[in-house]
């Protein structure tokens, strides 16, 4: 079992329509925007998927991404609309009031606490009021094809914790206190189509050669090599993109790099709603 002193920073999710997807989680989950960047050619990393030209990503949460996990929002201009497959399930968080909100916003709230963003992302809600401390995010859902597989490279291989386990789900994270990764067994194959995302975790420096060996020990994929990628006037992080079984992107990235790339800039709402108003997005 490899040992990694891991670290859950986040979920990236590809969106189609801009104004509504911010208006969803600033509004309606109310997530603040930590940080927005424009970029003008695709990520070497595939951050933005396979597309190659301008795009933005735009990093929401409730909090610092140093103690809360929050969400990745990258938009490729010029693309609105994503096929959307069976991989993503849910992301759950903890907040009677996003209920009540999304109510006074008319946004729909289906079977008594589901809420749907745009392009197609659910949002369990529990019907309780949201922590004062710690973070609301509970857990990220993802659809397993055989939960014995998911386990055995999941907790095996990459060695995340088993903290809950049913017959049909797992709970995995590497720290008590985090927001947590729950596979779900659908006994289908998983369809990752077009609008799949990606889970994001840190690690030391070090610690990142360590995963590329125990991944080729295994036999398993590495998307992306160890690779550095920079952002214009921040740090320079080094990533590795792996795969689990069913093609779940993973990405490792160094935690010391990261923690100062990851600082929250929240002047940069300003270029974000800048940009939505020339893009008419």
């Amino acid at each position: 079992m490899t040992l990694i002193t891991g670290r859950a920073l986040h979920y990236v999710f590809k969106i189609p329509d801009r104004k509504e997807t911010m208006k969803f989680y600033r509004e309606v989950l109310g997530m603040k925007v930590l940080r927005h960047e424009e970029f003008s050619e695709g990520c070497e990393a595939t951050c933005n998927g396979p597309y190659s030209g301008r795009w933005s990503k735009t990093m929401v949460g409730y909090g610092p991404e140093d103690n809360h996990f929050v969400v990745e929002l990258t938009y490729n201009y010029g693309i609105h609309s994503y096929d959307k497959g069976n991989d993503f399930i849910s992301v759950t968080v903890k907040g009677s009031e996003i209920l009540e909100r999304a109510k006074k916003q008319n946004w729909p709230v289906v079977n008594g606490n589901t809420l749907e963003a745009p392009g197609g992302y659910a949002f369990q809600i529990i019907n309780e009021p949201q922590p004062q401390d710690g973070d609301p995010v509970q857990k990220v859902t993802l659809a397993s094809s055989n939960l014995e597989k998911s386990i055995k490279y999941w907790n095996g291989i990459l060695g995340l914790k088993i903290f809950n386990q049913t017959d049909k789900t797992v709970e995995l994270g590497f720290n008590e206190n985090e927001t947590k990764l729950e596979l779900k067994d659908i006994s289908e194959p998983v369809n990752r189509a077009k609008s799949y995302g990606r889970i994001a975790f840190s690690c030391p420096f070090d610690q990142q050669e360590l995963i590329d060996q125990t991944i080729k020990k295994n036999d398993q994929p590495i998307l992306t090599p160890l690779i550095s990628l920079d952002t214009p006037g921040k740090a320079t992080v080094r990533v590795i993109i792996l795969a689990d079984p069913d093609g779940h992107e993973i990405c490792f990235v160094d935690d010391e790099n990261y923690r100062s790339l990851s600082k929250p800039d929240y002047d940069s709402e300003r270029v974000l709603n800048r940009q939505m108003e020339i893009d008419k997005s």
